[in-house]
């Protein structure tokens, strides 16, 4: 029985954390990893094998590791500079802190709208050419998109292998 309400609620956890990598408010891939350790540890590794969740951590790996190199090389194809790049990190920092602290915005979405605006003001500052800055900004923000797909895919393997690890070889067997 405790097994079962374990395995519930590790599983709500990480649909929740599937939700996360397309909504830029909740956690992604790290909650998903997150409860599929506590869930094999409190159940002593006996239905998610520490092989299983090997895979689960090189996917969250490969997942986590995604956004950073979809964004990043989106926004050099673009045109990018390393600059707008880092611009881009910082913008989006503290667009994430002002977000959290205006409710009308909100922190993901700050971070979002703060990203973008690094990447087009230092582009636009270091070319003098709005065109271009605006690419840079489409850029990041075409990478930012991929790595969202990129993350709901593998987010939803790690979610079909805890499911089959736990759900059919341990609860449900």
């Amino acid at each position: 029985m405790g097994s079962d309400i374990a395995f519930w609620l590790a599983l709500v956890a990480m649909l929740i954390g599937l939700a996360g990598t397309v909504l830029p408010a909740l956690p992604g891939i790290a909650l998903i990893w997150i409860a599929a350790l506590i869930y094999a540890i409190a159940e002593g590794f006996a239905t998610v094998t520490p092989v299983g969740f090997a895979a689960l951590t090189v996917l969250a790996a490969a997942g986590l590791a995604s956004d950073l190199v979809l964004t990043n090389a989106a926004t050099r194809f673009s045109g990018a500079s390393w600059q707008a790049t880092l611009g881009g990190v910082i913008g989006g920092v503290v667009g994430f802190v002002l977000g959290f602290f205006v409710g009308a915005i909100g922190a993901a979405p700050g971070g979002i709208i703060g990203a973008l605006i690094g990447v087009i003001g230092i582009e636009y500052r270091h070319r003098k050419n709005l065109r271009d800055a605006v690419r840079a900004g489409g850029g990041w923000l075409a990478g930012c998109l991929a790595s969202r797909a990129v993350q709901f895919v593998i987010a939803f393997v790690m979610v079909v292998i805890f499911v089959w690890q736990a759900g059919f070889r341990g609860v449900w067997s």
